[in-house]
């Protein structure tokens, strides 16, 4: 299976390029913080290629290695199935495995290189064998927080207090089953999103916060946040609840920005001390 997702993955990334190649005008491939300003200033969207679940380097740090040459700015550790070397949050096998030793190679591999390590889908002993290996800080790519919403996706407080000395950001998700216990009752909307940041700004800070739509991979949406047209209407409520211009700019973009730059001056930094793995 795991031969079939690094094909899988080498044909996603190549829309990716032809996307970016049939609309120029539209998208512009960016690998760095300064190719996303660049791209932003001249009106473009710009486009990052990610890699959501470990499965996708078939256990290989050199496959790792030439997916961050092709331009992967960031890997999940795992999707919904456990790699051989880092635990899901969907393992229901009743162990406690968090990472390996390989996974921990991966993760500092991950530094070394660029890669932004993402910690969504995975067990709260890989999230926190990852915080205790990382070097740079971590991302949950489309995450909330546990307390609101108890599924295993969701992100344990023990977990979130750790952010701030890491320096990561948690990205909310909008997906109505990791923002409400009963999301199929059909009254799960935007206000209830709001509350998972309340939660995490009030235990973490405002500086350790971003968006994680997920609207892309979710076959249900809250009411009142349907689709990215409503983003606007996100930041008005949050300008209702007191949230400042510079609270909307941080979580909106300002936050991830910050750590996708430190993961680039760490892999500098290691980048003349670590030969490659």
């Amino acid at each position: 299976m795991s031969d079939f997702a690094v094909q899988a993955t080498l044909e996603q990334i190549d829309v990716v390029y032809q996307m970016a190649k049939i609309y120029p005008n539209v998208f512009q491939l960016a690998d760095t913080v300064a190719e996303i300003s660049s791209a932003f200033s001249q009106g473009k969207i710009a486009s990052l290629i990610g890699m959501e679940g470990g499965h996708s380097i078939n256990s290989s740090l050199g496959t790792l290695r030439m997916f961050r040459q092709l331009g992967a700015t960031y890997m999940t550790l795992t999707h919904t199935c456990s790699t051989p070397w880092a635990q899901s949050a969907n393992d229901n096998s009743g162990n406690v495995i968090g990472l390996t030793d390989f996974g921990r190679q991966v993760v500092l591999e991950m530094n070394r290189i660029g890669m932004m390590v993402d910690i969504s889908h995975v067990a709260p002993q890989t999230m926190m064998d990852t915080l205790d290996t990382t070097l740079a800080p971590v991302i949950f790519s489309h995450s909330n927080a546990l307390s609101l919403c108890n599924v295993s996706r969701n992100v344990p407080d023990d977990v979130l207090l750790r952010l701030p000395k890491n320096g990561g950001v948690i990205m909310v998700v909008f997906y109505p089953n990791f923002v409400c216990e009963e999301p199929f009752i059909g009254n799960c909307s935007i206000f209830d999103m709001i509350a998972h940041i309340d939660y995490i700004k009030n235990l973490i800070g405002i500086d350790y916060i971003g968006f994680g739509s997920d609207f892309d991979g979710i076959p249900r949406v809250l009411q009142g946040l349907e689709d990215v047209s409503k983003y606007p209407v996100l930041m008005a409520e949050l300008i209702k609840k007191g949230y400042s211009d510079s609270d909307i700019l941080k979580i909106s973009g300002q936050n991830i920005l910050r750590v996708k730059k430190q993961v680039e001056v760490v892999s500098q930094q290691l980048n003349g001390l670590y030969p490659p793995i």
